[in-house]
Order: C-alpha cells, then structure tokens, then sequence
C-alpha cells in the first residue's frame, strides 16, 4: 500500500507540481552542470561522465546521468565547454534530455585571485508516455482496482522542444571559492498540453568552501602527480528553486589517492515548518596520478520517506583530465579552482 501510495505522489508530482531539476550528490564531479563558469576551471583538457539511480526501493525510479567535455584556452583566458544532461523517471515514461553549450572568461583580481563569469544556452527535449499514468476516473472507489481507460483525451506519446540559458560567476583563490549560478533564466513554459503555461521555475544556487593544506606544504600537485598531497576541504551548495529550498553540507579529506567525503542534505526547522532532513551520503573515490578520477556516493534517506521504501541513492562519477597544447602550461597551478574532488 505504501509503494502505491509513492506511485501515486510521483504521477502528482509530474501532472500537477512544477518541474525541477535532477540533483547530484557529487555535483563538484559534474561541474559544469552546477555552474556554467566551472567550464575550463581545471586549466586543462577535462571530460567526465555522472550517472545517479534515485530510489531503486519503489521500482519505477528515477535515473539521472551527465557528460562533459571543457578545455581551457590559455590565450584567451577562456574555457568552452559542451554538457548532455539526462533524466528519466519510469512511473509515468517522462525523459528529459539537455545538450549545452558553455563559455567563461577568467579574470585576475590580484595575486593567485580570479573571478570567472560564464554562460551556457541548452538545447531541451521532454518526453512523456501517457499511457503510463493512472488517472482517478481509473480507480474503483469500492475495491481499488484500476480500470483500462478513464476517459481522458491526452495523447499517448507527448514531445515538448525548447531553448533555455544559464549564468553563473565564481569566484576562487588558493585557498577557497565562491560561486553563483541561476539556471532557466527565461522560465521556458514545458507543458505538454496545448494552450497551457508550466514555467521552469528559475534555480539559484550558492556554492563555496575552504582547502586545507595538511601536507606541511611540501607537495601542492592538483592533478596527484605525486603520492603526497594531503587535503582536507569544507564546502556547501544552498539551492532554491520555488517553492524548494535545499542545503548541502560537506567535507572531503583527500588522502592521495583515496578521498573520503560525507555530506548532509537538508534544512533547520524554522518557526513551524516541516522537518526538511533529505539525506546522509557517503563517498569514496579514487583519484589517479594519471588525472583520472572515480568516485561512488550513496544516499542514505533520512525524511519521511524512509531508507527502507526507497533504497537510498546510488551514484558513480568518473573524470580524466589531461593536458593539451603548450606542455610549458602544465606548472601553472596556481590559478586552478581548490575545489572538491567529487
């Protein structure tokens, strides 16, 4: 009965609620997606791949995956970027795909100080497959069976096609980062049904943190050429998009080559709100001195929900890093982003 009930609030959800975006637990192993001025902040030639399994518990789950490629033009001060984010929630067959287009330019503030600002215009395509859902008329009151047809003149198959933009600044020095981002900046209406308006709700985003040398200072190597790098590293996400407001909370200790991480997802009660306490997640990663990067989270469900209904979250991250052009480039590190891992 539970199951049902969630089956119920995810088609409500879909129908009624306003869209929002799909969110990973390692948003820094997908930055480009959480900040359009991330794109080339590696100071390097960088591709990676996200893929997230939402709630396996209750069977029709949500899956979520990403993939980027950014490189960064040192004669310019530029970085480029190109995103393909996706989304797929199997109760009622909707699939969100998103290609993107990304560019920042970097500016020096002072020493080891800089100040990114970055764009990205995103094509969408959004697909639903009516015949997934299940409507009241359906569902005898008496004994709850559900019915074939409802009587409901929604097509089968529903497409949707639209253009959308992306901003974002980030600010970073040695020892920390600061960065802003609004997604959706245009609210693009996304209904399926003819003559109605469903705007994309704009999602602002804050993000930052702190890197700890623990070291001694004796290897400062971003990309762990070395086996020495010791790190210890404090960092947030505050994310609104209306009506939802979500914190993340986090640290990650890097000891080359292992990282460990945990993050808390969720809100304090004010006044007499509802208890907004999402998620535990635990991450381990892998990062190589070859420049490759993997790293796995998992979600442990704290609301109302419960780890048992759902089966938490599991997510798989990979990135490679690797340096193309002038080979003289590779010493400059000294203006690349002290930022998580994953």
């Amino acid at each position: 009965m539970k199951k049902m009930l969630f089956y119920f609030c995810f088609m409500a959800i879909v129908i009624l609620g306003k869209a929002q975006d799909i969110q990973f637990s390692q948003f820094y192993a997908a930055p480009i997606f959480l900040n359009p001025a991330f794109a080339g902040s590696s100071e390097m030639s960088r591709f990676g791949v996200n893929y997230r399994n939402q709630w396996p518990g209750l069977d029709h789950s949500l899956n979520a995956y990403s993939a980027y490629f950014d490189h960064y033009l040192f004669n310019l001060n530029s970085g480029i970027g190109v995103i393909v984010n996706g989304m797929n929630e199997t109760v009622a067959g909707l699939s969100t795909t998103e290609i993107g287009l990304a560019y920042s330019y970097r500016v020096q503030l002072g020493f080891n100080s800089f100040l990114r600002f970055g764009g990205q215009a995103s094509y969408f395509s959004r697909d639903a497959n009516m015949n997934q859902f299940i409507f009241e008329s359906q569902i005898d009151r008496g004994s709850g069976a559900i019915g074939d047809f409802g009587g409901e003149q929604m097509g089968l198959d529903s497409r949707h096609r639209y253009f959308d933009y992306h901003f974002g600044m980030l600010f970073n020095n040695e020892f920390g980062w600061l960065g802003l981002s609004a997604h959706h900046i245009t609210q693009p209406n996304i209904s399926f049904i003819d003559d109605q308006i469903s705007r994309w709700p704009m999602k602002i985003s804050a993000h930052g943190g702190l890197k700890f040398d623990l070291s001694g200072g004796s290897v400062r190597n971003y990309m762990n050429s070395t086996q020495n790098q010791r790190e210890l590293v404090l960092a947030f996400n505050y994310k609104h998009q209306d009506p939802f407001n979500q914190l993340d909370l986090g640290t990650q200790v890097n000891l080359q080559p292992i990282v460990f991480g945990i993050w808390y997802r969720g809100l304090p009660n004010i006044g007499n709100a509802l208890p907004n306490n999402e998620s535990l997640i635990g991450l381990v990663g892998v990062s190589l001195g070859n420049g490759l990067d993997i790293g796995y989270s998992y979600d442990f469900t704290l609301s109302r929900l419960g780890q048992a209904n759902t089966g938490g979250a599991h997510e798989v991250s990979m990135r490679l890093s690797f340096l193309t052009g002038d080979a003289k480039q590779s010493g400059r590190k000294g203006s690349i982003l002290p930022c998580f891992k994953y």
